[in-house]
């Protein structure tokens, strides 16, 4: 399988790149909306992607938080769409072509394919949800599922 290339360097070597400074914005910080709102704009500029951005937990839905990109979805049922899915199963939800998956909530018929990254407390709990849209199909892999995953555990 070929190594995607973006921007000449590998979605890899930029995660190893994009990790510790993320953790250099987000160390010192304490207020999570300024952390989530830092961490989405860090991914969308240095991958492009459609739409990245945060879903708080608030009671049983997923609510509007920091994003960067077009118009979103305001609230999220928990179990409802890749985000709902993502945080009622307590795991991160990759899909290569959202029309395919069951229940996808359409906030822009330009998203293609979709990660969701749960957010968890120390305890374990979904806290909110990473949730990152790409124009094209088939975008996310197990390499970002890996490197969100790592990403995500910076959120306080």
């Amino acid at each position: 399988m070929e190594t995607l290339q973006v921007n000449g360097t590998t979605k890899e070597e930029k995660y190893a790149e994009l990790l510790p400074q993320i953790r250099s914005v987000v160390e010192d910080e304490t207020d999570t909306i300024a952390n989530m709102a830092n961490v989405a704009a860090m991914l969308h500029e240095t991958f492009g992607f459609w739409w990245t951005g945060f879903y708080r937990v608030q009671g049983n839905e997923l609510v509007l938080g920091p994003f960067q990109g077009p118009l979103a979805c305001t609230r999220i049922r928990r179990g409802r769409g890749v985000c709902g899915t993502a945080w009622e199963r307590n795991e991160t939800v990759v899909v290569a072509d959202v029309d395919a998956f069951p229940g996808h909530i359409a906030c822009s018929s330009a998203s293609k394919s979709e990660i969701v990254v749960p957010v968890r407390k120390a305890y374990g709990d979904v806290v909110a949800v990473l949730d990152i849209d790409s124009d094209a199909y088939a975008t996310f892999d197990e390499t970002d599922r890996l490197w969100l995953e790592k990403i995500v555990t910076l959120i306080k």
